[in-house]
């Protein structure tokens, strides 16, 4: 169930658990198999609800306070507070609410997981090359900073890597042109983005300290991949605060 976990402990009570899935032990069969999480994927509806329930379980919160956000490439970046009405429309999710686990789908993109331990706030975003280029990172580090998160860490997830990543060269010289270190070249040698390696220089302007989680979807069998195969399903991010006493469940 998990590429990679980890607990980021606070001087406190409280710990914040941080990790990315990956594709095995669920219960989603064909191309989607087998913990895809995506609802939008062409996947049956309870076959993703019973792998987002098992990953609500695994991450220790009940089915209903593993929040996803309704995606679509966009810059926004939502606050999320218990009760609220209505999806979150948003690419970027933040809060300060204990017990509340945030979730950010992908399939090449880049998931990023943001907390900041001291004051109790964490986030999860969604950025692939709009997102990047959009710099939603920047309106993340800001929403947190409202909610009184001013001294951030990142985990960037894994992504397609930039040497899986080709696209026409205008493309790629747009994303350089506002952030250099995306452009890449790919592995036949045509131009390419790095979109995970752009997000990080983004987060180290802003003087974020990152862990960078490895892996390529399109290289690992384990995570899915759109680049790989466009009926694939979606693996996500997945951030909660809590109490020392709770963890991540493998």
């Amino acid at each position: 169930m998990w590429w990679w976990r980890d607990t980021i402990r606070t001087a406190g009570e409280a710990a914040i658990d941080v990790g990315f899935t990956d594709n095995v032990g669920g219960f989603s069969d064909g191309p989607l198999r087998s913990l895809n999480l995506g609802g939008k994927v062409g996947d049956d509806p309870d076959r993703v609800l019973r792998n987002r329930s098992a990953v609500a379980a695994a991450a220790g919160v009940a089915d209903d306070r593993l929040v996803f956000m309704q995606q679509s490439h966009s810059t926004r970046v939502a606050t999320y507070r218990t009760g609220a009405a209505g999806p979150i429309d948003a690419d970027g999710v933040v809060t300060a609410e204990q017990g509340t686990a945030l979730a950010v789908l992908v399939a090449d993109c880049t998931p990023i997981l943001l907390a900041d331990p001291a004051a109790g706030v964490v986030g999860a975003v969604h950025a692939g090359r709009p997102g990047m280029v959009g710099r939603i990172v920047d309106n993340a580090l800001d929403a947190m900073a409202t909610l009184g998160g001013a001294n951030p860490v990142a985990i960037v997830g894994p992504s397609v890597c930039g040497r899986c990543y080709e696209v026409p060269l205008e493309m790629r010289e747009d994303a350089a042109a506002v952030t250099p270190a995306s452009r890449a070249v790919s592995w036949a040698g045509t131009p390419a983005i790095d979109v995970a390696a752009g997000v990080v220089a983004q987060l180290a302007a802003r003087d974020v300290p990152v862990t960078w989680v490895p892996g390529c979807t399109r290289e690992s069998d384990r995570l899915f991949s759109y680049r790989r195969d466009h009926s694939a399903g979606r693996f996500a991010g997945v951030i909660v605060q809590r109490d020392q006493d709770a963890s991540f469940d493998v």
